[in-house]
């Protein structure tokens, strides 16, 4: 079940990066409510980590958390903020989705 909030918290995560993205676009009103998006997805992913963080190893737990975070901002940055997509940006997101899979596989 903690691992389940994990990758719950590192939505959120993307999420509030995502708001942070939308904000720095934004103006007016709509720059302020886009921060308290990043406010409110910011407070949800910290909530949730701490919450997985009662039963699994912290240092697993943190690296799993931000790297699903990583790994969403990044295709966030690509497929909605028009990111270059190159081939090393692509293989060191390969190598990071792999490293966070394996530390899955290897912790109790």
């Amino acid at each position: 079940m903690n691992w389940i909030i994990i990758i719950i918290a590192g939505l959120f995560e993307v999420a509030f990066a995502f708001c942070l993205g939308k904000a720095k676009e934004a103006t007016g009103t709509e720059m302020y409510l886009w921060y308290a998006g990043f406010l409110i997805t910011l407070s949800i992913s910290m909530a949730l980590l701490i919450k997985a963080t009662q039963t699994l190893p912290i240092g697993t737990a943190y690296a799993v958390w931000t790297g699903i975070g990583a790994i969403g901002t990044v295709l966030v940055g690509i497929f909605v903020f028009k990111e270059p997509t190159t081939f090393l940006r692509l293989f060191f997101l390969a190598t990071l989705i792999a490293s966070i899979v394996g530390l899955k596989v290897v912790s109790h």
